[in-house]
């Protein structure tokens, strides 16, 4: 098992912020109970061993401009964008014009090969930074894509990061009650020194009565089933991940891109799935 780095964090309140994910407006933070992680059994795992393509029967792209005024094209199964390395998933954003296309990166996601419901997920990063990077770890209902819309199929955001704030380390929910187009967005932020130079785990644990969110074993923010229905618990279905590097865009790009940037890469050490 790879060395996990723990990194002492310090917990703030968050001023509006989160994105898509999407940006929100959030509740002042409480001191957060001891971590809990007793009783996982490991469900299925990307280490990321050997190299080239990543695993197809795990990760399938994103391809083209996707969502919120982004700059870049995600390309599909380019390796110079998403490639297996020395034991890690690399995804680079690249200012290359490839193909016409002046910023490329890539959105890798399991839709049709893994589905979430319930359990722990963690992913152990090291982000990318500068002005105008968005890196994500998120997951979607899987209703958006069988004829679902956006916010109702549930939106779980277990880290996002704006390379103009390179330290803070988000965490959101959306749903069709609690959004940030509405202003009720759900979520926290915490502050980590250079998450850009070390790894850190990130990870949500999934009941059906709350969403745990962690980074480095510290929990940091928690989401409760209200009982009030699908418009503020749309987690009873499955999900699906999401791992991705965007560029500007309506959060990431706020204060501009700086193009001196790149190439930037966002490492994957591993990503573990576990059941209760």
């Amino acid at each position: 098992m790879k060395e996990k780095l723990i990194t002492a964090i310090t917990l703030i309140i968050l001023v509006p912020g989160l994105l898509t994910a999407c940006q929100s407006k959030v509740d002042a933070i409480e001191e957060p109970d001891e971590p809990q992680k007793g009783g996982w059994q490991l469900l299925w795992q990307d280490e990321f061993d050997g190299s080239g393509h990543p695993n197809e029967s795990i990760w399938d792209y994103e391809e083209g401009y996707i969502r919120n005024n982004e700059k870049q094209y995600y390309a599909k199964k380019r390796l110079e964008n998403a490639r297996v390395e020395d034991g890690h998933l690399v995804i680079e954003a690249r200012r290359d014009n490839y193909e016409g296309h002046e910023i490329t990166s890539a959105s890798l996601h399991t839709y049709g090969k893994k589905s979430i419901i319930y359990g722990r997920v963690e992913v152990r990063a090291k982000l990318p930074t500068g002005t105008g990077t968005w890196p994500a770890i998120w997951m979607l209902g899987n209703s958006i894509r069988t004829g679902g819309k956006w916010p109702d199929c549930g939106e779980i955001d277990i880290m996002e990061n704006v390379g103009y704030d390179p330290d803070a380390i988000h965490a959101n929910i959306h749903t069709k009650a609690y959004n940030h187009v509405l202003g009720t967005g759900k979520g926290r932020k915490i502050t980590v020194e250079k998450p850009y130079e070390n790894f850190h785990v990130y990870a949500v644990e999934w009941f059906k009565d709350r969403l745990d969110f962690y980074i480095d074993e510290r929990l940091y923010f928690t989401y409760k089933n209200e009982n009030t229905g699908n418009d503020t618990w749309p987690f009873n279905l499955p999900h699906y991940l999401i791992i991705n590097l965007a560029i500007g865009g309506s959060w990431g790009g706020q204060q501009g891109i700086d193009n001196s940037i790149f190439p930037q890469k966002y490492l994957i050490d591993y990503v573990r799935v576990y059941t209760k």
